[in-house]
């Protein structure tokens, strides 16, 4: 697969964390996933042990989605993804995640850059403080600010990003509120990503018609998998 064509449009993104993601629970969901068909499953973190090799390795043996690394920090670097993520925190001032840590893994990824897609990670307040916010070192965007996400989107796009993730947060207690998704929709022409604090089938179809391209879901389906069937039926009923 090629970066061109990612994100499908309308598309559902299952994200995996190495550390919670094991045995029967993992195979099951994986399962559930294939039979729905989740469009990519995303492997990664804020703060992970384990190895994510042996993670993608495992999602491969089980289904035939294609993996998306979703790299929380360098040591979660692999070239065993179909896709990578190229992640710069655009929303925060730390100037290892702007371009210091890409810096490093460059050597690294220097010849599987067709695997590549840069993107602008956007935090946004989801009304508590998230782990993402903690290991990242940043604040995230008011969640009553659109211009700021909006303003940083754009600037993202005009950096030559190929798309927006917009980030609520693992764990978060809000979704990304959809006056923001729909803002930086009416503003940005590369695709939007949208993640973090989606609990049911409302959400998820209300922040696909504001705007977004892909919607990637987590903790919410490892605690209950028919959240990642409701996601694909709402997408099936949209594309």
């Amino acid at each position: 697969m090629r970066r061109a064509i990612f994100p499908l449009n309308k598309s559902i993104g299952l994200l995996l964390d190495p550390d919670k993601s094991k045995g029967e629970t993992l195979r099951n969901l994986l399962t559930v996933a294939e039979v729905c068909r989740t469009d990519y499953i995303l492997a990664g973190g804020s703060l992970t042990f384990s190895s994510m090799d042996n993670l993608i390795d495992e999602v491969k043996k089980y289904c035939s989605i294609p993996v998306v690394l979703f790299p929380g920090n360098l040591l979660q670097l692999t070239c065993k993804a179909d896709i990578i993520m190229l992640l710069s925190l655009i929303s925060g001032r730390n100037p290892e995640l702007l371009i210091g840590n890409h810096v490093t893994a460059a050597p690294f990824l220097k010849d599987v850059r067709d695997k590549l897609i840069s993107v602008g990670y956007i935090l946004i307040n989801s009304g508590n403080r998230t782990s993402v916010e903690y290991i990242s070192q940043t604040e995230a965007i008011p969640s009553n600010d659109p211009e700021i996400a909006v303003a940083t989107a754009l600037a993202g796009e005009m950096l030559g990003l190929g798309m927006i993730y917009l980030e609520a947060g693992s764990g978060a207690g809000n979704h990304v509120p959809l006056s923001i998704v729909e803002a930086v929709r009416e503003n940005v022409s590369i695709p939007i990503a949208v993640g973090g604090g989606i609990t049911n089938k409302m959400e998820i179809e209300s922040i696909f018609n504001a705007g977004a391209d892909m919607i990637i879901l987590g903790n919410g389906c490892e605690k209950n998998p028919e959240l990642l069937r409701d996601a694909c039926r709402v997408r099936d009923t949209l594309r």
